[in-house]
């Protein structure tokens, strides 16, 4: 992960954990949905790695969201 985009990775983790805790799924489940592991999504969720699209889009469909309401950071 490129350290000039940690912020944003930040944002879009806090707006996974958001989204995921509004639907009333925990880590375990949400990461079960998408076929990854817990640990990963806690990465994901804590901007400790980079993550790929096909995860974004999965995380998204999971969610049922539109997959740009992962990316509106807030200020």
């Amino acid at each position: 992960m490129d350290i000039k985009f940690h912020e944003d990775y930040k944002k879009l983790g806090l707006n996974i954990s958001y989204y995921r805790k509004e639907k009333g799924l925990s880590q375990i489940k949400l990461a079960e949905l998408i076929d990854i592991s817990r640990t990963h999504m806690s990465r994901i969720e804590n901007s400790d790695c980079a993550v790929s699209l096909d995860v974004i889009f999965n995380i998204a469909k999971a969610l049922d969201i539109p997959i740009y309401k992962l990316f509106e950071f807030r200020d």
